[in-house]
Protein backbone atom coordinates (compact mmCIF):
# COMPACT_ATOMS: atom_id res chain seq x y z
CA UNK A 1 0.00 0.00 0.00
CA UNK A 2 1.16 3.63 -0.91
CA UNK A 3 1.87 5.78 2.05
CA UNK A 4 -0.12 9.07 2.25
CA UNK A 5 3.07 11.25 1.20
CA UNK A 6 4.16 9.07 -1.92
CA UNK A 7 4.13 10.62 -5.32
CA UNK A 8 1.25 10.54 -7.18
CA UNK A 9 -0.22 8.20 -9.77
CA UNK A 10 -1.30 9.62 -13.28
CA UNK A 11 -4.84 11.28 -12.64
CA UNK A 12 -7.29 12.88 -14.76
CA UNK A 13 -8.33 16.33 -13.96
CA UNK A 14 -11.68 15.47 -12.36
CA UNK A 15 -10.13 12.76 -10.56
CA UNK A 16 -7.43 15.18 -9.15
CA UNK A 17 -9.91 17.79 -8.13
CA UNK A 18 -11.66 15.20 -5.82
CA UNK A 19 -9.20 13.98 -4.49
CA UNK A 20 -7.56 17.20 -3.51
CA UNK A 21 -11.31 18.19 -2.22
CA UNK A 22 -10.87 14.93 -0.18
CA UNK A 23 -7.50 15.85 1.40
CA UNK A 24 -8.77 19.13 2.30
CA UNK A 25 -11.41 18.50 4.16
CA UNK A 26 -9.07 15.55 5.71
CA UNK A 27 -7.30 18.62 6.62
CA UNK A 28 -9.04 20.74 8.28
CA UNK A 29 -10.08 18.03 10.46
CA UNK A 30 -7.04 17.26 11.66
CA UNK A 31 -6.32 21.24 12.31
CA UNK A 32 -9.43 21.58 14.05
CA UNK A 33 -8.23 18.48 16.59
CA UNK A 34 -5.13 19.84 16.69
CA UNK A 35 -6.13 23.32 17.60
CA UNK A 36 -8.56 22.12 20.34
CA UNK A 37 -5.42 20.81 22.04
CA UNK A 38 -3.34 23.44 21.66
CA UNK A 39 -6.00 25.55 22.92
CA UNK A 40 -6.60 23.74 26.24
CA UNK A 41 -2.46 23.79 26.69
CA UNK A 42 -2.47 27.39 26.62
CA UNK A 43 -4.05 27.34 30.01
CA UNK A 44 -0.51 26.07 31.22
CA UNK A 45 2.02 26.85 28.50
CA UNK A 46 3.18 29.45 26.73
CA UNK A 47 2.95 30.19 23.33
CA UNK A 48 6.04 29.22 21.54
CA UNK A 49 6.82 26.26 24.55
CA UNK A 50 3.68 24.88 23.39
CA UNK A 51 4.44 25.20 19.59
CA UNK A 52 8.04 23.85 20.63
CA UNK A 53 6.84 20.64 22.33
CA UNK A 54 4.43 19.87 19.59
CA UNK A 55 7.33 20.42 16.80
CA UNK A 56 9.15 17.84 18.70
CA UNK A 57 6.42 15.53 17.80
CA UNK A 58 6.05 16.34 14.55
CA UNK A 59 9.55 16.56 13.46
CA UNK A 60 10.44 13.33 14.67
CA UNK A 61 7.28 12.21 13.02
CA UNK A 62 8.22 13.58 9.55
CA UNK A 63 12.19 12.63 9.53
CA UNK A 64 10.49 8.89 10.41
CA UNK A 65 8.74 9.28 7.29
CA UNK A 66 11.27 10.77 4.78
CA UNK A 67 13.58 8.39 5.42
CA UNK A 68 11.41 5.41 4.59
CA UNK A 69 10.65 7.41 1.88
CA UNK A 70 14.12 7.55 1.18
CA UNK A 71 13.66 11.56 1.11
CA UNK A 72 16.65 12.34 3.36
CA UNK A 73 18.72 11.97 -0.23
CA UNK A 74 16.99 14.51 -1.76
CA UNK A 75 18.18 17.65 -2.80
CA UNK A 76 15.74 20.15 -4.23
CA UNK A 77 16.86 22.41 -7.61
CA UNK A 78 18.17 25.99 -7.10
CA UNK A 79 14.61 27.37 -8.12
CA UNK A 80 12.64 24.89 -5.62
CA UNK A 81 14.83 26.19 -2.78
CA UNK A 82 13.61 29.56 -2.78
CA UNK A 83 10.13 28.97 -3.24
CA UNK A 84 10.74 26.70 0.09
CA UNK A 85 11.76 29.35 1.90
CA UNK A 86 8.84 31.24 0.44
CA UNK A 87 6.73 28.75 1.46
CA UNK A 88 8.22 27.88 5.38
CA UNK A 89 8.07 32.09 6.34
CA UNK A 90 4.17 31.74 4.92
CA UNK A 91 4.31 28.47 7.32
CA UNK A 92 5.83 30.38 10.42
CA UNK A 93 3.83 33.41 10.08
CA UNK A 94 0.40 31.65 9.88
CA UNK A 95 0.78 29.64 12.88
CA UNK A 96 2.47 32.46 15.59
CA UNK A 97 -0.66 34.74 14.23
CA UNK A 98 -2.58 31.48 14.32
CA UNK A 99 -1.85 30.41 17.60
CA UNK A 100 -1.92 34.05 19.52
CA UNK A 101 -5.54 34.52 18.12
CA UNK A 102 -6.61 31.12 19.18
CA UNK A 103 -4.94 31.19 22.68
CA UNK A 104 -6.78 34.58 23.21
CA UNK A 105 -10.62 34.24 21.31
CA UNK A 106 -12.96 31.69 21.07
CA UNK A 107 -12.19 28.56 18.25
CA UNK A 108 -15.28 29.56 16.34
CA UNK A 109 -14.28 32.68 16.04
CA UNK A 110 -11.27 32.67 14.76
CA UNK A 111 -12.07 29.76 12.16
CA UNK A 112 -14.98 31.71 11.19
CA UNK A 113 -12.40 34.89 10.22
CA UNK A 114 -10.09 31.83 8.49
CA UNK A 115 -13.03 30.81 6.34
CA UNK A 116 -12.30 33.79 4.14
CA UNK A 117 -8.63 32.25 3.18
CA UNK A 118 -10.93 30.01 0.10
CA UNK A 119 -11.86 33.66 -1.06
CA UNK A 120 -8.48 35.15 -0.60
CA UNK A 121 -6.90 32.08 -2.66
CA UNK A 122 -9.06 32.81 -5.83
CA UNK A 123 -8.20 35.93 -5.52
CA UNK A 124 -4.62 35.92 -5.34
CA UNK A 125 -4.59 32.76 -7.89
CA UNK A 126 -5.73 35.43 -10.17
CA UNK A 127 -3.68 37.70 -9.09
CA UNK A 128 -0.08 36.15 -9.25
CA UNK A 129 -1.24 32.70 -11.02
CA UNK A 130 -3.40 34.54 -13.95
CA UNK A 131 -6.09 31.79 -13.73
CA UNK A 132 -9.21 33.26 -15.18
CA UNK A 133 -11.59 35.08 -12.81
CA UNK A 134 -14.40 36.60 -14.29
CA UNK A 135 -16.50 39.70 -12.50
CA UNK A 136 -18.91 37.47 -10.73
CA UNK A 137 -16.49 35.72 -8.47
CA UNK A 138 -14.85 38.75 -8.00
CA UNK A 139 -18.06 40.15 -6.70
CA UNK A 140 -18.69 37.32 -4.69
CA UNK A 141 -15.04 37.73 -3.15
CA UNK A 142 -15.92 41.05 -2.44
CA UNK A 143 -19.26 40.10 -0.82
CA UNK A 144 -17.30 37.39 1.37
CA UNK A 145 -14.93 40.18 2.85
CA UNK A 146 -18.10 42.14 4.29
CA UNK A 147 -18.93 38.88 6.32
CA UNK A 148 -14.94 39.09 7.49
CA UNK A 149 -16.00 42.56 8.69
CA UNK A 150 -18.85 41.20 10.41
CA UNK A 151 -16.94 38.75 12.42
CA UNK A 152 -14.24 41.18 13.10
CA UNK A 153 -16.60 44.49 13.81
CA UNK A 154 -13.77 46.89 14.20
CA UNK A 155 -14.41 50.16 15.69
CA UNK A 156 -17.28 48.44 17.94
CA UNK A 157 -16.63 47.83 21.58
CA UNK A 158 -16.74 44.37 20.57
CA UNK A 159 -13.97 44.75 18.29
CA UNK A 160 -10.68 42.40 20.18
CA UNK A 161 -7.20 43.29 18.25
CA UNK A 162 -6.57 39.37 17.83
CA UNK A 163 -9.23 39.43 15.68
CA UNK A 164 -6.70 41.12 13.02
CA UNK A 165 -4.01 38.77 14.23
CA UNK A 166 -6.05 36.07 12.93
CA UNK A 167 -6.67 38.36 9.89
CA UNK A 168 -3.33 38.16 9.00
CA UNK A 169 -3.31 34.46 9.17
CA UNK A 170 -4.61 34.35 5.82
CA UNK A 171 -2.51 36.34 4.24
CA UNK A 172 0.43 34.05 5.30
CA UNK A 173 -1.55 30.98 4.39
CA UNK A 174 -1.85 32.33 0.82
CA UNK A 175 1.59 33.00 0.51
CA UNK A 176 2.24 29.40 1.59
CA UNK A 177 -0.15 27.47 -0.47
CA UNK A 178 0.77 29.67 -3.19
CA UNK A 179 4.19 28.86 -2.71
CA UNK A 180 3.09 25.48 -2.39
CA UNK A 181 1.69 25.44 -5.87
CA UNK A 182 4.77 26.82 -7.71
CA UNK A 183 6.89 23.34 -6.59
CA UNK A 184 7.72 21.04 -9.32
CA UNK A 185 5.84 18.24 -8.49
CA UNK A 186 8.50 16.33 -8.71
CA UNK A 187 9.75 17.51 -4.44
CA UNK A 188 8.77 14.81 -2.45
CA UNK A 189 5.66 16.38 -0.16
CA UNK A 190 7.03 14.52 3.38
CA UNK A 191 10.63 16.54 2.00
CA UNK A 192 8.62 19.93 2.18
CA UNK A 193 6.74 19.33 5.30
CA UNK A 194 9.65 18.11 6.93
CA UNK A 195 11.79 21.43 6.30
CA UNK A 196 8.84 23.31 7.29
CA UNK A 197 8.62 21.20 10.76
CA UNK A 198 12.49 21.53 11.66
CA UNK A 199 11.83 25.58 10.58
CA UNK A 200 8.76 26.23 13.15
CA UNK A 201 10.74 24.05 15.85
CA UNK A 202 14.15 26.09 15.86
CA UNK A 203 12.37 29.36 15.71
CA UNK A 204 9.66 28.64 18.67
CA UNK A 205 12.29 26.67 20.72
CA UNK A 206 14.91 29.67 20.22
CA UNK A 207 11.64 32.46 21.12
CA UNK A 208 10.68 29.83 24.03
CA UNK A 209 14.14 30.24 25.84
CA UNK A 210 13.43 34.10 26.41
CA UNK A 211 9.89 33.70 27.00
CA UNK A 212 10.76 31.44 30.10
CA UNK A 213 8.97 28.06 30.36
CA UNK A 214 5.98 27.02 32.56
CA UNK A 215 6.39 23.72 34.86
CA UNK A 216 4.75 20.67 32.05
CA UNK A 217 1.84 18.93 34.02
CA UNK A 218 1.43 15.02 33.00
CA UNK A 219 -2.06 16.09 30.91
CA UNK A 220 -0.29 18.59 29.31
CA UNK A 221 1.89 14.99 27.47
CA UNK A 222 -1.15 13.72 25.84
CA UNK A 223 -2.31 17.29 24.69
CA UNK A 224 1.15 17.79 23.18
CA UNK A 225 1.19 13.95 21.74
CA UNK A 226 -2.16 14.56 20.23
CA UNK A 227 -1.52 17.83 18.88
CA UNK A 228 0.97 16.54 16.91
CA UNK A 229 0.02 13.53 15.90
CA UNK A 230 -3.11 15.69 14.21
CA UNK A 231 -0.87 18.68 13.12
CA UNK A 232 1.48 15.90 11.29
CA UNK A 233 -1.47 14.25 8.91
CA UNK A 234 -2.64 18.24 8.51
CA UNK A 235 0.27 19.06 7.03
CA UNK A 236 0.24 15.94 5.04
CA UNK A 237 -2.90 16.49 3.38
CA UNK A 238 -2.64 19.96 2.86
CA UNK A 239 0.75 19.77 0.72
CA UNK A 240 -0.95 17.14 -1.05
CA UNK A 241 -4.06 18.52 -1.32
CA UNK A 242 -2.90 22.21 -2.75
CA UNK A 243 -0.55 20.20 -5.38
CA UNK A 244 -3.87 18.28 -7.26
CA UNK A 245 -6.25 19.71 -8.86
CA UNK A 246 -7.22 23.66 -9.64
CA UNK A 247 -7.19 25.95 -6.62
CA UNK A 248 -10.69 27.38 -6.97
CA UNK A 249 -12.42 23.86 -7.08
CA UNK A 250 -10.29 22.61 -3.78
CA UNK A 251 -10.20 26.06 -1.90
CA UNK A 252 -13.79 25.92 -0.67
CA UNK A 253 -13.68 22.47 0.98
CA UNK A 254 -11.83 24.50 3.81
CA UNK A 255 -15.16 25.42 5.23
CA UNK A 256 -15.49 22.05 6.28
CA UNK A 257 -13.37 23.61 8.97
CA UNK A 258 -16.49 26.14 10.71
CA UNK A 259 -18.49 22.97 11.57
CA UNK A 260 -16.02 21.03 13.37
CA UNK A 261 -15.06 24.16 15.29
CA UNK A 262 -18.01 25.52 16.10
CA UNK A 263 -19.19 22.20 17.27
CA UNK A 264 -15.58 22.22 19.62
CA UNK A 265 -15.97 25.27 21.20
CA UNK A 266 -19.83 24.82 21.92
CA UNK A 267 -19.40 21.73 23.26
CA UNK A 268 -15.49 21.33 24.77
CA UNK A 269 -15.46 25.41 25.51
CA UNK A 270 -18.76 26.18 25.74
CA UNK A 271 -18.55 29.28 23.97
CA UNK A 272 -21.69 30.33 21.72
CA UNK A 273 -21.40 32.63 19.08
CA UNK A 274 -22.80 35.37 18.85
CA UNK A 275 -25.18 35.96 16.11
CA UNK A 276 -23.20 38.64 14.07
CA UNK A 277 -20.28 36.31 13.52
CA UNK A 278 -22.40 33.33 11.86
CA UNK A 279 -23.99 36.20 9.98
CA UNK A 280 -20.20 36.61 8.21
CA UNK A 281 -19.49 33.27 8.46
CA UNK A 282 -22.95 32.23 7.05
CA UNK A 283 -22.28 35.45 4.03
CA UNK A 284 -18.04 33.76 3.43
CA UNK A 285 -19.64 30.46 3.01
CA UNK A 286 -22.06 31.73 0.63
CA UNK A 287 -19.82 33.63 -1.11
CA UNK A 288 -17.40 30.81 -1.15
CA UNK A 289 -19.92 28.11 -2.67
CA UNK A 290 -21.20 30.49 -5.16
CA UNK A 291 -17.31 30.92 -6.38
CA UNK A 292 -17.12 27.13 -6.63
CA UNK A 293 -19.88 26.84 -8.25
CA UNK A 294 -19.16 29.39 -10.70
CA UNK A 295 -15.99 27.57 -11.35
CA UNK A 296 -17.65 24.58 -11.78
CA UNK A 297 -19.97 25.28 -14.72
CA UNK A 298 -17.05 27.78 -16.43
CA UNK A 299 -15.20 23.94 -16.65
CA UNK A 300 -17.80 22.65 -17.98
CA UNK A 301 -18.53 25.50 -20.45
CA UNK A 302 -14.92 24.93 -21.34
CA UNK A 303 -15.60 20.76 -21.93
Amino acid sequence: MKAPWAANDPMTPNSDNLRGAALMMAAMAAFVLNDTCMKLLSTDLNLFQSIFLRGIGTTIFFLIAAWHQGALRYRPPRADRRVMIWRTIGDMGQMVCFLTALFHMPIANVSAILQSLPLAMTLAAALFLKEPVGVRRYTAIGVGFIGVLLIVRPGTEGFNIYSLVALTTVIFVVLRDLSTRRLARSVPTIFVTLITSIAVTVLSGTISIFQGWAEIQPGNLYLIAGAALFVSFGYVFIVMGMRVGDIAFISPFRYSMLVWALLIGLFVFGDIPRPLTLLGAAIIVASGIYTFYRERKLARLGA
